[in-house]
């Protein structure tokens, strides 16, 4: 093992975990990563298009590389940073994209093919032959695509969403977060600070002396202040991924991710946090330096090198090599010494550059080529014309730092290049409220990191008038890069940009050949930067590389624009717990409660849950309930909780006119007491929904509207109310929410309800088909009754406030058990209504018209009304196919909704489709399946054979054209 002394892990606490089956031990404080690395792990996966082996190559979320999957079965995780899980007892990880063992992918092969899949070779080759595209090349790229696997189960755990408000956010816990919380969380201004990884500190703690004092004893200090300090919020373990509208920010706390189940608590959660003033305290990400075959598992970042060793106690060789262009190559080199790890030599771009401790300086040298399979064995070093060789397991590659100022272009702002800082800066962000401090500033060094934070919190508070002093601050290194600029080192070999995209210096070059050098197109030419990390450690190197080739500044080339999120987003946390059962709001009905009760089965309609048959003890089958419940509704009485259905109120002098103006018929005309069946037009004269008037009294009706179109219709009325009509004197309430409503259908339905009506006259002379009343029940409570029918038979609609639902149900079946009183649900309704020739959402798709539905003369000419105009269109009113209905002429046959229609003998195609199957069912009263469709010409066509095909399930059925009344056609049920 390279097991190093010292480090911030917690020796006395041994953790076993495994890797692609293999077993291995870490500390309390460890990475996968880094524990993966002390245990001489280097290679880790493999690369998404040419299977080449990967190792780890930074040390925090920037990570290309080293993807894997955590965990198994339901919680299996994949496409996780392994630089960024923590190590917990009984850990499980394996590598990912690969066929075979990691060592040995046979998708490797991909790699002999390169020259064939250069940049854009995809836009070339599957344009032809075009016939192969949806036989070979789709079918191809999906098994292809993507890098991890799902499980395709249900995910066990719990996620949680939840709302922060405060003066000031502070993102990122390093040198300038840690300094920009402190000035603020003293003068009692309500701060939050977020940082992404399980420890304070940020590069503090990846250093060896960034403080005149102990960093870790500095940050130990704050920490103990922050505890104190009620106003302030640390939210350890929050990536803050996104900048939205109204200085809201986008956060995912990773509450139980470090633990092997979260047990009681939520997994993660999702925080949506309104801050008056923010500070990006994001620090920076080190930049490499393509060179030759620089993908090597053991090829990474000095910094991160730097990093493991002083922060984890671990090297990932012992014989090491740098490639520098700046004075912090040998920060690294000078810790790793320190440690105990031989440097073989650093290998300086600049060509004064000299020895700052006791290993070989080479300058103005380059690494120009390495070695090893499966791991670095050796680099080449070329350096006044002469090239030697270098022994080392790990290189470390030190080119500069960019700026993390990703939040700061969420609004579109674009980074400006700056030659000073010697990276892209936020110049103007366009973030309102949002400040940038430390590296994320461009501010390299730890003093200026602690300044700035102090500074920028100080000047957020000041806009929202309050005051901060300054704190006195530890006193931070503030050594200067001496940065040497070195994008990439020319040569034969591929060298690797974006490691995980397999783009190479020659793919950009290539694209710049082919004219793709805007930035937008170079990025989706190449894939360059669409990887998992966004780019972090490619985007700018390739930037440079094509300044480089098109003779431009890279102010003038430009990069594009960071988009949310900045680190991967899991869809579970976007959800917010919002799974299963919790997916969306459910609505419940009045009579939920005794529905599950009598063991209802539930269906979701919208946002409702509504009770879609009641089995019975020796039911084995849902057909054999729906059929009982049809019969027995159609034999004695059946109860159907339809409260779903929009009720809207309707009030005021000119309610009428109103109404006449939003129905296509009339309804000025209707008279109080009375019901009239409605049917309303979008405004390009299609059939939009259909429902009931009634007139309650002179100025007060109330309105029904389909489930599926309660809300769209309220607001479209109201949009009429406000903006169409405001001069009419009239009043709109939906009051869907506060009636329960129960439709009461069957020959007993009358004397059920006399059984309950306060003294109420409900025979034909008081209260007749398509009548309503206001009346009272059970001794006293208020009630409406229409007398309307769904189902064909005699029927009644009774309305009592919603809390009274419930009792109003169970009262009714127990009272009615004589009567044959039974509850019947959705499917039984559906039933119902096409076996009466009832249409609903099926047959109003907003494809149809009047005329098909079979209401062409409700369309009033003697007014004008929303659609009635555009309705009498010549295309409208000249199509044929009306509503009809559908018998299989072999009862045994089966009627499919949307199977087309044909006539018999004619080729099944488009140009001989004569219409098609909107709704179908079992029909109990008929003894075989029926069905509805729009038929062409289809009212003259009673009594035809025709036939329907089904093509998804290669079925054909010979059907008889019939009336779409198949229960009761002359309606005298309803009029009983």
């Amino acid at each position: 093992m390279t097991r190093l002394t010292g480090g911030l892990i917690d020796r006395s606490r041994s953790l076993r975990f495994s890797f692609d089956g293999k077993s291995y031990a870490g500390y309390a404080g460890d990475t996968l990563a880094s524990a993966l690395l002390a245990n001489d792990v280097r290679l880790m996966g493999r690369s998404f298009k040419y299977h080449r082996p990967r190792g780890v190559f930074s040390a925090g979320s920037e990570e290309p590389n080293a993807l894997v999957e955590l965990r198994s079965g339901a919680r299996q995780e994949p496409n996780t940073r392994a630089t960024v899980a923590e190590l917990f007892d009984g850990l499980q990880a394996r590598s990912q994209n690969r066929v075979g063992t990691l060592g040995f992918d046979l998708l490797a092969v991909n790699d002999l093919l390169s020259p064939f899949l250069a940049a854009g070779f995809y836009y070339k080759t599957f344009m032809w032959p075009r016939a192969f595209w949806e036989k070979l090349y789709e079918p191809a790229i999906r098994r292809a695509a993507g890098l991890g696997r799902l499980t395709h189960q249900a995910d066990p755990d719990d996620y949680d969403a939840g709302f922060l408000h405060c003066d000031l956010l502070v993102i990122g816990g390093g040198a300038a977060g840690l300094a920009a919380a402190l000035t603020a969380a003293r003068t009692g201004a309500q701060v939050i600070l977020a940082d992404e990884d399980f420890r304070l500190g940020g590069r503090l703690l990846a250093e060896s002396n960034p403080l005149e004092q102990p960093a870790t004893a500095w940050i130990d200090s704050v920490q103990a202040e922050f505890a104190s300090l009620p106003n302030l919020r640390v939210m350890r373990r929050t990536t803050v991924w996104g900048a939205f509208d109204h200085g809201v920010y986008g956060a995912v706390e990773r509450v139980a991710d470090h633990l092997p189940t979260p047990g009681r608590r939520v997994r993660q959660t999702l925080w949506r946090i309104t801050a008056k003033r923010a500070v990006l305290a994001a620090g920076a990400t080190e930049r490499h330096i393509p060179f030759a075959n620089n993908d090597r598992p053991g090829v990474m970042l000095a910094g991160a090198m730097r990093a493991y060793a002083n922060r984890w106690a671990v090297s990932p060789a012992q014989r090491v090599a740098i490639f520098t262009s700046n004075d912090d190559g040998h920060r690294t080199a000078l810790d790793l010494v320190a440690k105990g790890i031989e440097v073989v030599a650093v290998v300086d771009a600049r060509p004064d550059a000299a020895s700052q401790g006791g290993y070989r300086t080479i300058a103005g040298g380059h690494v120009t080529d390495s070695k090893g399979r499966l791991g670095l064995s050796a680099v080449q070093v070329t350096a006044d014309g002469r090239s030697e060789w270098l022994d080392c397991g790990a290189l470390g590659v030190a080119g500069g730092w960019n700026p993390n100022l990703h939040l700061a272009s969420h609004h579109r702002g674009r980074p400006q290049w700056n030659d000073a800082a010697q990276g892209f800066l936020a110049a103007d962000h366009g973030v309102p409220g949002l400040g940038l401090a430390g590296a994320a500033a461009g501010m390299g060094s730890t003093a200026q990191a602690l300044a700035s934070g102090a500074r920028a919190a100080q000047a957020a508070l000041a806009d929202l008038g309050v005051t901060a002093s300054l704190p006195d601050l530890p006193r931070g290194e503030d050594a200067a890069m001496n940065q040497h600029w070195l994008w990439h080192v020319p040569g034969k070999g591929r060298a690797w940009v974006d490691f995980q995209n397999d783009v190479t210096v020659k793919d950009i070059k290539l694209a710049h050949q082919e004219n793709m050098r805007p930035v937008e197109h170079l990025k989706r030419w190449t894939t360059l930067g669409m990887a998992t990390d966004q780019g972090k450690t490619s985007n700018v190197t390739a930037l440079a590389v094509m300044a480089e080739l098109t003779g431009q500044s890279m102010g003038q080339t430009g990069t594009t624009i960071f988009r949310p999120p900045y680190t991967p987003v899991s869809m579970s946390v976007l959800g917010g717990g919002d799974t299963g059962p919790h997916f969306r709001p459910r609505r419940l009905t009045p009579t939920h409660d005794w529905a599950q009760s009598q063991g209802a089965v539930f269906v979701e309609v919208g946002q409702w849950m509504r009770a879609q048959y009641f089995p019975r003890a020796g039911e084995t089958t849902w057909r054999e309930t729906v059929d009982r419940e049809v019969l027995a509704t159609r034999a004695g009485v059946g109860i159907c909780d339809v409260t779903t259905l929009g009720k809207i109120d309707v009030q005021g002098a000119d309610a009428a006119e109103f109404l006449n103006r939003i129905y296509a018929n009339a309804m000025a005309s209707l008279k109080v007491g009375m019901v009239r069946y409605g049917l309303m037009l979008r405004e390009d004269g299609f059939a939009w929904d259909d429902g009931t008037c009634a007139r309650l009294g002179q100025t007060h009706y109330v309105v029904t509207t389909t489930t599926a179109n309660a809300g769209t219709i309220f607001r479209h009325m109201e949009f009429c109310r406000q903006c169409l009509w405001p001069d009419l004197d009239v009043s709109l309430i939906s009051t869907t929410d506060a009636w329960a409503q129960l439709s009461i259908a069957g020959p007993n339905a009358r004397k059920l309800l006399q059984r309950v009506v306060d003294g109420f006259d409900l025979s034909n002379a008081g209260l007749p088909f398509m009548g309503c009343a206001n009346l009272t029940i059970c001794g006293g409570l208020r009630a409406r009754i229409f007398r309307i029918s769904f189902s064909g038979e005699l029927a009644y609609e009774l309305a009592v406030p919603a809390r009274y639902g419930n009792a109003l149900m169970a009262r009714l079946i127990q009272i009615g058990a004589d009567l044959g009183a039974a509850p019947y649900g959705t499917e039984t309704l559906g039933v119902l209504r096409i076996e009466k020739g009832h249409a609903a959402g099926n047959e109003l798709n907003g494809q149809t018209t009047a005329q098909m539905l079979g209401m062409g003369r409700m369309v009033s000419t003697a007014k004008d009304s929303i659609g009635a105009v555009l309705s009498r269109r010549d295309g409208m009113v000249a199509d044929r196919r009306v509503l009809v209905g559908l018998q299989p002429v072999d009862p045994a046959d089966p009627v499919v909704a949307g199977s087309h229609l044909f006539t018999q003998g004619s080729p099944q195609n488009t140009a001989s489709d004569q219409g098609w199957i909107t709704s179908a069912c079992f029909s109990p009263h008929i003894g075989s399946a029926i069905g509805l469709g729009y038929l062409e010409n289809g009212a003259a066509r009673m009594d035809e054979i025709i036939t329907a095909a089904n093509p998804l399930q290669g079925q054909s059925v010979a059907l008889r054209v019939v009336s779409a009344h198949f229960v009761d056609p002359e309606g005298g049920r309803v009029r009983d």
